[in-house]
C-alpha cells in the first residue's frame, strides 16, 4: 500500500532508517503534500501513461505520480534511501525502483517507450540531468521539474538576458521551457538556502535548426560564452581562431562583430556555426 508522505513521517523515516540529507547527492527531501497535489496537477498526468521520476528521494512525490499514472520508474542514486523509499511505495504494482546514478543508467532503455519527466531533481546535477534526458532519451516528450531558482532562469532564459547562456540555447534546441511556478523552501527537509521553481518543458517534433552535428553546435555556444565580457569577434579569436576565419563567418552569417554572444539568438549561434564549417573546410 501506498504511504503519503507527511513531514513527520519522513522524520520517522529518516530516524528508523538511519538516512539524512546529503550535500553529495544534492539531496533536499519533499515533504509537502500540497506542493506534491501542485505539481501532479501543473504536470497534467494522465492515466495512461509513464512518468520517469529521478532522485524520487523518500518518495513523496512518487506516490502521487503513482496514484495518476499507469507507470512510474523512480531512479534513486541512494541505495540507502532506496530501502526507505521502497517502504513507502510498498507493493504498488506500477512502481519500478531503479537503484542507480541516472547520469550512468542507459534511461532509454529503462523507460522503454514514451514517457514524461517529473521529478524533484537533484539540485548539484539537475542541469546535466536535464541535458542527458534531452540529448540521449528522445522517448520523453517533455515534463515538469522542480529545480533552484537560478538553474530554472538560466533554462528558460530569452537573449540578452542576464540568465542567458550555453545552457539556455542547449535546451532550445531541443524544446520550449517556461518556469510555472515557484516554490518555497519550507516545502523541504532539510530546506535548501534558496527558493525553488517548477520548469516545464515539451520536447520540439524537429529542432528549430538544421545543423550537421548538434553536439558540435553545442560544444561552439559554450566555447563562444567562455568569453562572456569580450564582443563575439574577440570571443571567439579567444577560442583559438584565426582572425580571416572570423571575420568571413560573422559576414557569412550576417553578424556584427561588436555583438556579445548573450545577444545571439540559437539560430544566429547555429547561422555562425556553420558558416565557420564551411569556412574551415573551404
Amino acid at each position: 500500500m501506498l504511504q503519503h508522505v507527511t513531514p513527520s513521517v519522513a522524520i520517522d523515516l529518516l530516524r528508523r532508517h538511519r538516512l539524512r540529507a546529503g550535500r553529495r547527492h544534492g539531496q533536499h527531501f519533499l515533504v509537502d503534500p500540497n506542493t506534491v497535489r501542485r505539481i501532479v496537477r501543473l504536470a497534467g498526468i494522465s492515466p495512461n501513461e509513464t512518468i520517469l521520476e529521478i532522485g524520487p528521494g523518500l518518495g513523496s512525490l512518487t506516490v502521487a505520480l503513482a496514484e495518476a499514472a499507469s507507470r512510474v520508474v523512480a531512479v534513486e542514486i541512494d541505495a540507502a534511501v532506496a530501502e526507505a523509499l521502497t517502504e513507502v511505495v510498498g507493493d504498488a504494482p506500477n512502481v519500478e525502483l531503479v537503484v542507480g546514478d541516472a547520469m550512468k543508467t542507459d534511461l532509454a532503455v529503462v523507460v522503454g517507450g514514451a514517457a514524461r519527466l517529473v521529478a524533484n531533481l537533484p539540485y548539484n546535477v539537475a542541469t546535466p540531468l536535464l541535458l542527458h534526458v534531452l540529448d540521449d532519451v528522445p522517448d520523453v516528450a517533455g515534463g515538469l521539474v522542480m529545480v533552484q531558482r537560478e538553474v530554472g532562469e538560466r533554462w528558460t532564459a530569452s537573449p540578452g538576458s542576464r540568465a542567458y547562456g550555453a545552457v539556455s540555447v542547449h535546451v532550445a534546441f531541443h524544446a520550449e521551457a517556461r518556469i510555472a511556478g515557484e516554490v518555497p523552501p519550507t516545502v523541504f527537509l532539510p530546506p535548501p538556502e534558496v527558493a525553488s521553481v517548477l520548469v516545464e518543458f515539451r520536447r520540439r517534433d524537429v529542432p528549430p535548426v538544421d545543423v550537421d552535428d548538434a553536439g558540435a553546435l553545442f560544444r561552439f555556444v559554450r566555447s563562444a560564452f567562455g568569453h562572456r565580457r569580450k564582443t563575439l569577434r574577440n570571443s571567439l579569436e579567444a577560442a583559438g581562431l584565426g582572425r580571416a576565419v572570423v571575420e568571413a563567418a560573422l559576414a557569412d552569417a550576417g553578424l556584427e562583430g561588436r555583438v556579445r554572444p548573450e545577444q545571439l539568438t540559437l539560430a544566429e549561434f547555429a547561422r555562425l556555426y556553420s558558416a565557420l564549417g564551411a569556412g574551415k573546410t573551404a
